[in-house]
């Protein structure tokens, strides 16, 4: 049974909330942000898109069903902290194999549990994503304030989380490989990798600042560019590069991936005032006029009123806040969309964006 003692957690702006440690015992300053999954916290710390951000659960229990091996989205969790309800370290499932408390111990990731996260995800919904420390309850007020306004959030996400060179992804392809991916890693996860492997895509990984030289000389049928943490514009190497590429080869974008097409095509992006976290995110499909259930982590949006002056279309937007979650360039063979169609966690609904994909290598390789 893990050993708890009393902790808290303090926002920039004077809040506190007092609860009791689980995972590491150290302070640690993050961002906080929130996430409205009801299941899925084993993939939610270790998706690299959550690197120095202090992730609050809705959903009140955690930790009841343990980490089994085979769901994780990275090797490292680099998630800042964990904040929750209500804490379970005696996990019920045959495939568990560790606890979420020990894994986090591992890494380092504090984590608080007994916090009212009701209240604190409407601090953050009402007034916006901020700074906050946790640290031991005696720490005094005064000392925590000192802290966060000494502590800048750190803006190198991006090179600390991608590959540092590159490898291939085939062993989970269904016979010969079809296709040969070069995929530009700024902090990809796991699922995304297997889901191209299924379509029987070789997938070569690269570090996120890999040279379009290298990338050309890989010959592949399509390219790539992953989730990641941070703001898109701290990775103008990625977006030069994908400037280079436009038109020679088909292009395919999530989450940072989709903020990095829309840069590289000159149009601008804003940093929303909470974010979207949660696999219940209701987008609509302009082409269709389906809504899709989707899966969703990011803190950043492509501005629509900057995509007036490029070649990219709107193809999908978000039904809550009309933020734009997916743009296209018929002409260029390049799509990209704001949300994870790989889930893990999260619905299903729009696996088909990858079958897209593999629709437009196969018809630029038959042109």
């Amino acid at each position: 049974m893990f050993r708890e003692h009393t902790r808290k957690l303090v926002l920039e702006d004077g809040q506190e909330y007092y609860g009791h440690a689980f995972g590491d015992s150290g302070s640690k300053v993050c961002e906080l942000v929130f996430n409205t999954s009801m299941v899925g916290y084993q993939e939610v710390i270790s998706d690299p898109s959550y690197t120095d951000q202090a992730v609050v659960m809705t959903y009140p229990l955690i930790g009841n069903y343990g980490l089994a091996d085979d769901d994780y989205e990275t090797k490292i969790p680099t998630i800042g902290a964990l904040v929750v309800r209500e804490y379970n370290d005696s996990p019920s499932n045959f495939r568990a194999t560790k606890t979420l408390a020990e894994v986090m111990r591992e890494y380092k990731i504090p984590g608080i549990h007994g916090v009212d996260t009701r209240k604190l995800t409407r601090s953050i919904r009402d007034f916006g994503s901020r700074k906050g420390l946790i640290t031991d309850a005696d720490t005094s007020k005064e000392e925590c304030l000192r802290i966060l306004g000494e502590t800048e959030l750190p803006h190198n996400a991006v090179s600390r989380v991608s590959c540092k060179k590159a490898w291939i992804a085939d062993v989970n392809v269904p016979g010969r490989p079809k296709y040969n991916i070069a995929a530009i890693d700024c902090g990809m996860k796991f699922n995304i990798i297997r889901s191209l492997n299924h379509r029987g895509c070789r997938v070569t990984v690269l570090p996120w600042n890999t040279p379009a030289e290298v990338i050309e000389s890989i010959q592949p049928d399509g390219i790539f560019i992953s989730n990641g943490p941070g703001d898109p514009e701290d990775v103008p190497e990625t977006i030069e590069t994908i400037r280079t590429l436009i038109g020679k080869f088909p292009i395919f974008g999530i989450c940072l991936g989709h903020q990095i097409i829309s840069l590289a095509y000159g149009a601008k992006t804003y940093k929303l005032k909470f974010g979207h976290r949660g696999g219940n995110h209701p987008v609509r499909n302009l082409d269709t006029g389906k809504i899709e259930i989707t899966s969703q982590n990011h803190s950043y949006a492509v501005d629509a009123e900057s995509l007036a002056g490029t070649p990219l279309e709107i193809t999908h937007v978000n039904l809550l806040d009309q933020t734009i979650e997916g743009v296209r360039c018929e002409r260029d063979n390049v799509f990209s969309v704001q949300y994870h169609p790989e889930s893990a966690p999260g619905p299903q609904d729009s696996t088909y964006l990858f079958d897209r994909f593999i629709e437009m290598m196969e018809r630029c390789r038959n042109a």
